[in-house]
């Protein structure tokens, strides 16, 4: 069955941090078929070729790659939006005592599925998460997606010190379960493990070195943790790693730094750490409604971009205050503004899409709208609130009738989703 989609496609052909706005195109449609794009192009020749199609017009609606969500811990979807302080302190109020629960399949599984329809709710069909330290945490994230055939990626976090007793296992314990897990998930259908050291103040110098071993046995795998997010943060790796050079090297002298490693936040890098991130074409997760919520810092974004670093973006639930890759954009917009730099639109909506793609190494799967591209879509509707439709109908180029939406769209702008092909919404 091949499925003709008509609206206001976008695509990229570059990136448009380096080749500016026109690094985006428009045109009128795409032909998906087994779940993967076969054709984008006007809509009449896209009639003629493919006769036989169903048709499914969304007018002056934006047709998209779905965003990708390239940072999240779905484990705290229920605390997302908790009063706290800073980080340290938020994680033993809410976020420990909330992942203790995850033991219980039952409620991993409703928690996951939650999730996920919130997620899809909101335009987003694929994830990288974190889940916590119980299989069963990751068994209900893989289940649920695998019901919805959605592209994700996670892993059973491991810590085994500076968490409460529930929340810890071993080094051998964490390469155990951890590569027990992977061979059961990575690889099925649209699933792919990641090796999810939290990170450095919650493992033992013995926990990372195992799950070093573990990535280098399969380096096909992508690594996750979290990096330099905040000052004094920093200074707790600094004492409970006073050989190292920086936060990066309790990482690298363990084999956990690489092509492949996905480091969330990256706020306060030292000149070493991002000259050893680029030069191993590592991966920063800029996370900003987290980074604003938890007052951890401003991302140099256009710095770091220009050093040639990949990005990816992300929401940081629950840490990030919303499951909108709307508002994450917004966000990041706003913090690259209080540095001094302008984001445009095209640029934004590149991180959600393929930017964080890239970043997760799947950018030859998701992330854009060309031939032999995963079918997995969002319509957007730029005109879903009358705030946002008066600003629509002033806008002279596309990037002005999408940049409201950017700034202030939610789940009602999203008209439709498709998932491998296939509406979900």
């Amino acid at each position: 069955m091949r499925d003709l989609i008509l609206g206001q496609v976008l695509s990229y052909t570059a990136d448009p941090f380096a080749a500016g706005p026109d690094a985006a195109r428009l045109t009128e449609g795409l032909v998906v078929e087994g779940g993967k794009i076969i054709a984008v192009g006007p809509a009449d020749a896209l009639h003629r070729s493919y006769p036989e199609a169903t048709v499914t017009d969304y007018g002056t609606d934006l047709i998209s790659a779905g965003f990708i969500d390239a940072h999240a811990h779905y484990p705290q979807t229920a605390m997302i939006a908790s009063w706290g302080k800073r980080l340290i302190d938020w994680l033993n109020t809410y976020t420990f005592p909330e992942e203790m629960r995850f033991s219980n399949q039952t409620y991993a599984e409703d928690v996951a599925n939650r999730y996920f329809d919130l997620t899809v709710s909101n335009g987003t069909t694929s994830v990288c998460s974190y889940c916590t330290i119980h299989s069963e945490s990751v068994d209900a994230f893989f289940g649920a997606a695998a019901a919805r055939n959605q592209r994700v990626w996670a892993g059973k976090t491991c810590m085994d010190r500076n968490a409460p007793d529930g929340l810890q296992d071993t080094a051998q314990s964490a390469y155990d379960d951890s590569a027990r897990l992977l061979s059961k998930w990575h690889g099925q259908g649209r699933a792919s493990y990641v090796i999810t050291p939290r990170f450095s103040p919650t493992s033992t110098e013995d926990q990372l070195a195992a799950l070093g071993s573990l990535w280098a046995d399969n380096p096909d795998c992508l690594m996750q943790t979290h990096l330099s997010e905040q000052t004094d943060e920093i200074a707790w790796v600094r004492d409970l790693f006073p050989s190292a050079r920086d936060y990066l090297d309790t990482y690298e002298r363990h084999g956990l730094l690489g092509r492949g490693g996905l480091y969330g936040h990256a706020i306060h890098l030292e000149p070493r750490e991002k000259s050893r991130l680029a030069e191993v074409d590592a991966s920063l997760i800029h996370c900003p409604t987290s980074n604003t919520f938890i007052g951890s810092g401003l991302f140099d974004m256009g710095g770091l971009k220009a050093a040639g670093h990949r990005i990816g973006l992300a929401t940081d639930t629950g840490g990030g205050s919303s499951f909108s890759m709307l508002r994450t954009m917004a966000a990041a917009y706003e913090v690259a503004q209080l540095r001094g730099r302008s984001l445009h639109p095209s640029e934004l909506w590149w991180l959600a899409t393929a930017g964080s793609a890239q970043a997760l190494h799947a950018d030859h799967l998701i992330g854009n709208i060309a031939h032999g591209m995963e079918a997995d879509l969002v319509v957007i509707n730029l005109a879903s609130t009358p705030a946002i439709a008066q600003a629509t109908t002033r806008a002279s180029t596309i990037w002005e009738a999408i940049f409201p939406t950017i700034m202030m769209g939610d789940d009602r702008a999203i008209r439709d989703v498709w998932i491998a092909g296939k509406r979900r919404v």
